[in-house]
């Protein structure tokens, strides 16, 4: 073996490997060792040849020794070593035995991975970083979204308490559930609540409004896609929502917006709690409960062969209808000092309702619900000119209206009651535009879109030029 360590080119051809490769006998004797290893080591190959695994362990040269590791074993081991230096090397050890299979000789070879170990945990601290990040954001927005929920959970009408109580009882179950009711009454903050008073409150609650999304996509983001399923598609494939709400909650807001071809596949997901990707041939599952919300009169949609009466019934198994706030009107005033304190906060203002202006909102029908109370109040607080929200500061629509002198004699004789319908609207218009002076102006204040008030503007042939 001296020969061996003796020969240049055996020598060469070690010494030119970056890695650290050491030699010893069957006692654990150093024999050789080449130059990497000498450098790994930081100590000179004079003290380290010659001298055991054993005694050069006990100097803290290799720890733990790999030689000393493969004469324990009586095999081929690996560890990671720690140097002096406190560089990182993970190493090998690999027993030579004769042919009566005793140990002969033992080779090491050792790696600095330091750089790689470094980089290791300054990655786990980073993931570590990012997830306490990815929790705080998680906190605010849940904050948020109790923000912006609390108002809803505010008042004591006979209508509210009685939705309460159903939803507290429909959250402890596991069925699927159809929330109905006007735009802006809070059937997503209902559904929300479920959730959160659920045995899911833990898993995601994923949310998709139906009606946002184009037609040609709402099947990839519901039901995900394979690779290459579709010109354009992500090269990996995408998983959808359904995918995403596994063990959690699935709130398909404006259910009847969903394109009836849809409709059958969802059908297909509930009945059998598994589906098929876009471009897929194995089925998924996903343990997911489905909450399914709507303004929409769905059994009418049913007989008008627009939706499924299959998926409207297995979606109808606990329905909710959350009333309106007009059928709140009892928790009105609350809702409105709520968000006045709200949005007197967020602006640094310190605005208060007039005893005129709290009448007038108290008898307004909030077509728009919760959702326009609150838009209202914030527009109001950030607009008046005072600290006090007088009458002339509420648009137009809002505003108190006088107690009309209607007589029929100031119509036509033998005119429909259509007609004189359609002859007070173009009154009304007449009136808003003469004061607005614009078509957009006057459509906000009379709580309609610009197209519909210009379609009745041609209709009654109104001069908006005089």
């Amino acid at each position: 073996m001296k020969n061996i360590f003796e020969n240049v080119y055996f020598t060469s051809i070690l010494n030119a490997i970056p890695d650290g490769i050491l030699i010893a006998d069957s006692k654990g004797k150093v024999l050789w060792l080449n130059q990497a290893c000498e450098t790994l080591a930081n100590v000179p190959r004079s003290k380290i040849i010659g001298k055991t695994a054993d005694a050069l362990e006990k100097r803290g040269v290799f720890m733990p020794s790999a030689t000393r590791m493969v004469l324990d074993k009586q095999g081929t081991v690996s560890t990671v070593q720690t140097t002096v230096q406190n560089r990182k090397y993970i190493t090998s050890g690999y027993p030579i035995k004769d042919e009566q299979g005793k140990i002969e000789f033992i080779v090491a070879h050792g790696r600095d991975i330091t750089e790689a170990v470094r980089t290791n945990l300054q990655l786990e601290e980073t993931q570590e970083l990012l997830k306490r990040y990815s929790q705080e954001i998680i906190q605010i927005r849940q904050e948020n979204d109790l923000a912006a929920s609390e108002q809803f959970f505010i008042g004591k009408s006979p209508a509210y308490l009685s939705l309460i109580s159903i939803v507290d009882k429909i959250a402890s179950t596991d069925t699927t559930v159809l929330i109905t009711g006007e735009t802006g009454a809070g059937k997503n903050v209902i559904a929300s609540r479920i959730h959160q008073l659920s045995e899911r409150s833990h898993e995601p609650f994923v949310e998709i409004n139906c009606g946002a999304i184009p037609e040609s996509l709402i099947e990839s983001e519901l039901f995900g896609y394979k690779k290459g399923a579709f010109t354009g598609a992500n090269s990996g494939g995408k998983a959808g929502l359904i995918k995403m709400a596994d063990k959690g909650t699935l709130f398909l807001d404006e259910i009847g917006e969903l394109p009836l071809h849809l409709q059958a596949k969802l059908l297909q997901f509930i009945q059998q709690k598994r589906f098929l990707p876009i471009g897929g041939t194995d089925y998924q599952t996903a343990n997911v409960r489905i909450i399914a919300a709507t303004n929409r009169d769905l059994l009418e949609q049913v007989q008008e062969g627009l939706f499924r009466s299959d998926l409207f019934y297995r979606l109808n198994v606990l329905p909710i209808r959350v009333p309106s706030l007009k059928e709140r009107s009892t928790d009105i005033t609350d809702l409105l000092q709520f968000n006045l304190q709200k949005y007197n906060k967020k602006y640094k203002r310190e605005c208060k309702f007039s005893k005129e202006v709290l009448k007038s909102l108290q008898a307004y029908d909030w077509p728009g619900n919760i959702r326009e109370l609150e838009n209202l109040v914030e527009r109001l607080v950030i607009i008046s000119a005072h600290h006090e929200i007088r009458l002339e500061d509420l648009p137009f629509q809002v505003q108190p209206k006088e107690k009309s002198s209607f007589s029929l004699n100031k119509y036509e004789k033998g005119q429909s009651l259509t007609d004189i319908l359609q002859t007070i609207e173009q009154e009304i218009i007449e009136e808003a535009y003469s004061e607005f002076k614009t078509t957009r102006k006057t459509a906000e204040e009379l709580g309609i879109t610009q197209s519909l008030l210009m379609r009745r503007v041609r209709k009654y042939g109104i001069n908006l030029c005089k």
